[in-house]
């Protein structure tokens, strides 16, 4: 079981023993009103913060302290043909969190990834702000829809799932079980989408890397592409060698 799980019998378990003592013994109902929202807090945090594997199973990093992985999320985007530019004369490869509407209207990018080796991994179809509202049955077709999309581009479908938001909920881990996916989470976080200043993003993703690291880049933004060429210079001199992330991982990339 799944620590929401555990969470949920415990705070049953503690809610039934609370309400007969208000019963029984009149305690303040007090104590009712406080388990219930340290039990809702808890449930928010457990969504925000996929790496504690709350809702849903995570691979989040490596065991190999040689290896780090690159990861772009959201493209095709504005930079991504850029991206895939440096990558190429560097000999590196990255996995692509592709949106499923921008496959579709991006079908060449799709197939450079593919052609040059990059993995391809689905980020759902509309990465909308209503996704983690969504009911299970609307996060299964945004799943599957991206796959399809993949699919009828590069002849097999992605395995390997990135939640929009990096968010989590019980709705969502019954989508990825249902369709067999792998939630992909990471262990540092660029925080590229907010950056202004390329020093201090290059130092902050440099500064915490230890091996068996998968990195959250977005390849939507121009900064990313700004600081690529010697975020890999960098990470090599310091011993690293950059790996797919189903061989980090020791997954399946593709049904």
């Amino acid at each position: 079981m799944r620590p929401f799980q555990h969470l949920t019998i415990v705070f049953s378990s503690v809610m039934t023993m609370l309400a007969i003592a208000c019963v029984q013994y009149q305690l303040s109902v007090w104590w009712l009103v406080v388990t219930a929202l340290v039990y809702v807090h808890l449930l928010v945090l457990g969504a925000i913060f996929i790496r504690w594997n709350f809702y849903v199973k995570s691979f989040d990093k490596g065991t190999n302290k040689q290896w780090v992985s690159l990861t772009f999320d959201d493209g095709p985007a504005n930079y991504t043909l850029p991206i895939l530019d440096v990558l190429a004369e560097k000999q590196v490869s990255a996995t692509f969190f592709a949106i499923g509407k921008n496959v579709v209207a991006h079908p060449e990018t799709v197939k450079r990834w593919e052609k040059e080796g990059h993995l391809i991994g689905n980020h759902s179809y509309g990465h909308g702000f209503n996704f983690d509202w969504q009911s299970t049955k609307e996060m299964t077709k945004e799943i599957e829809s991206t796959n399809d999309a993949i699919a009828s581009i590069i002849g097999k479908k992605p395995r390997l799932f990135r939640p929009p938001y990096g968010v989590t909920n019980p709705n969502l881990a019954k989508a990825i079980n249902r369709t067999k996916m792998h939630s992909i989470a990471w262990n540092i976080r660029s925080f590229d989408t907010k950056s202004k200043d390329p020093q201090q993003l290059l130092d902050r993703i440099l500064d915490r890397l230890s091996g068996g690291d998968i990195i959250l880049l977005h390849d939507s933004m121009s900064i990313t592409h700004e600081i690529l060429t010697e975020l890999i210079d960098r990470t090599q001199q310091n011993g690293f060698t950059f790996a797919p992330l189903d061989k980090m991982l020791s997954i399946h990339a593709y049904s």
